[in-house]
């Protein structure tokens, strides 16, 4: 099994698909007898455990949560003789991954997780710095991504905007997999009693980051005077509008906050429905984790859930923007649920993160 050096900037104690993500993959990787050092910028809250080697960041102004890290190379990773080096992040920490590539003349393998340029509308103020920043970071993409042996993209809609991109180096899809040990169907009494929510009427809910970029409100505007609860989990820069844009509409709205992760399976058992509006995902990860728990999930017809979201068997699509649309697909998989929930359980294996690090153990071999 080889020894693999991970450069990210995002890992714990952060808490999104990417992290998630890489977690999961080290902690598989090493159950089969590999190694996997993690390099990821250093931040309150969180200790490492062996292997893992955070570096010096600087909190980014622009997204809540998010550090920046240097493109440094620590000593613990420097010294070891590693066989490929993965970059999940084409940015500071990621360029310390390229660096070390070159040092050791190694593999470099990079994964594609985040639209960069798709962004920029909602992390400036004008249209017209926006349409720079989008040139530029697509431009930026390119050069770091073309020193690539091998880019992965966890969607095929998202290898798609890749080539389109321009990016020469071969692009393979390898999705990110879900715990299905953890993500299973499993009783939701005791999450329903702590949170309040009886079983009066259908639950529709979402959790992750609260970003604008989700498109959040479309959700809460295609709950208005349905007979739902909709339960809206995790936090982020878009909640407090949310909240008052729940306040003015006829609808059952109510937001947990942050949920622990061990938590997280109950939350999609008790929904009958998992909505996810947003347009701009290179996966999806939490759609895979709500199937893995039975839950149909109505998601945008955008982006990587065109392909997450198999239409009619593990959920439904409806256009992005389209409010009216949101509401009809989240009645029909409502009327649908228990033949979608079975279409959902019989596809676990398929998502499992198991999956995933086998196709990832073949890039790598590909690449040597």
């Amino acid at each position: 099994m080889r020894r693999v050096a991970a450069f990210t900037d995002s890992y714990l104690p952060t808490v999104n698909g990417v992290t998630y993500t890489i977690k999961s993959w080290r902690d598989c990787w090493e159950r089969d007898g590999g190694r996997m050092e993690v390099v990821y910028p250093r931040a309150d809250g969180y200790r490492p455990e062996p292997g893992e080697h955070p570096v010096r960041s600087l909190p980014f102004p622009f997204y809540e949560g998010y550090h920046l890290g240097a493109p440094y190379i620590p000593a613990g990773v420097a010294d070891v003789d590693v066989d490929v080096v993965h970059s999940h992040t084409p940015f500071g920490i990621g360029v310390g991954g390229l660096r070390l590539a070159r040092k050791r003349d190694r593999p470099f393998v990079t994964s594609y997780h985040t639209p960069t340029s798709e962004y920029a509308d909602y992390l400036v103020p004008s249209d017209s710095v926006a349409r720079v920043i989008e040139r530029t970071s697509e431009a930026y993409e390119r050069w770091f991504f073309d020193h690539s042996d091998a880019v992965l993209a966890p969607s095929e809609a998202t290898r798609d905007h890749v080539e389109e991109l321009g990016v020469d180096a071969p692009v393979r899809v390898v999705p990110n997999g879900v715990d299905v040990e953890r993500f299973r169907p499993v009783d939701a009494d005791a999450f329903r009693r702590k949170y309040d929510v009886d079983g009066d009427r259908p639950l529709v809910g979402y959790t992750g980051r609260h970003g604008f970029e989700k498109r959040l409100s479309e959700l809460v505007a295609a709950a208005d005077g349905m007979d739902v609860t909709v339960l809206f989990g995790g936090d982020g820069p878009a909640r407090e509008s949310l909240e008052t844009q729940a306040r003015a509409v006829d609808a059952d709205v109510r937001f947990l906050g942050f949920l622990d992760r061990e938590e997280l399976p109950a939350f999609y058992s008790a929904l009958d429905v998992f909505a996810f509006p947003s347009p701009v995902e290179t996966q999806g990860l939490v759609a895979l984790e709500a199937n893995a728990c039975g839950t149909p999930v109505v998601g945008a017809d955008a982006g990587a859930l065109s392909n997450t979201v198999d239409d009619g068997e593990t959920g439904y699509h409806f256009e992005s923007g389209d409010v009216d649309g949101f509401r009809t697909a989240i009645r029909r998989a409502l009327d649908e649920r228990e033949r979608l929930r079975e279409a959902c359980l019989a596809r676990r294996e398929a998502v499992s993160v198991e999956r995933a690090v086998e196709k990832l153990t073949d890039v790598y071999a590909t690449v040597e």
